[in-house]
């Protein structure tokens, strides 16, 4: 099974995640943050990823640490899950509506991470939660998943929509990227290795 179970704990968030690459889009998310519960449900959903998060973090002060530690677990979870990456297509990308909003995502999992993030959202709050908080949850995951990831916003105009465009177009695009492909002898690098 390509799956991982990753754990943190800090002075400012505990996590546990689990995370099952080949599987039905089951999750369970418990976080102090629940727009990003709904956000990670989006990718584990459309990206048919079984999912469970248990978090707890020093929101009093702001949703900022859980947020990113949530990113930054996320991508050590791929990052294990994949193992040497043999197999896989590597390559992925969505492009999905929400209602008005068209947002795409590009991966690599080239083992270089990097984010580039076309998405001009202003600081507002959807709810509770900090707009801004999106790209740091990118950032991280890119950081320790080792993806390179391009988030594209064609338009939009309703932040929930857009944020939720960005997720679902996220699960889909990590679907394609992780599957396996019988064609593929070892990694699909001309290196003979990704990392």
């Amino acid at each position: 099974m390509r799956s991982a179970t990753i754990e943190r704990k800090t002075s400012e968030t505990e996590i546990r995640l689990e995370l099952t690459l080949d599987g039905h889009g089951e999750n369970d998310i418990r976080t102090p943050v629940p727009f990003m519960d709904h956000m990670l449900s989006a990718v584990a959903r459309h990206g048919f990823f079984d999912l469970k998060v248990q978090a707890t973090g020093d929101v009093e002060i702001d949703a900022h640490h859980t947020v990113e530690d949530l990113g930054i677990c996320l991508g050590e979870a791929f990052k294990k899950a994949l193992g040497n990456k043999a197999g896989i297509r590597r390559f992925g990308r969505a492009t999905m509506p929400m209602h008005e909003a068209l947002a795409s995502v590009i991966i690599d999992f080239s083992g270089r991470p990097f984010l580039v993030f076309n998405v001009d959202i202003p600081k507002a709050k959807v709810g509770e939660f900090d707009t801004e908080l999106v790209e740091e949850f990118f950032v991280a995951f890119c950081n320790h998943s080792g993806a390179n990831v391009h988030v594209n916003l064609a338009y939009g105009d309703n932040l929930h929509h857009i944020i939720e465009g960005i997720f679902k177009a996220f699960g889909r695009a990590l679907d394609e990227a992780t599957g396996l492909d019988p064609r593929i002898e070892g990694v699909l690098s001309t290196k003979g290795k990704l990392e």
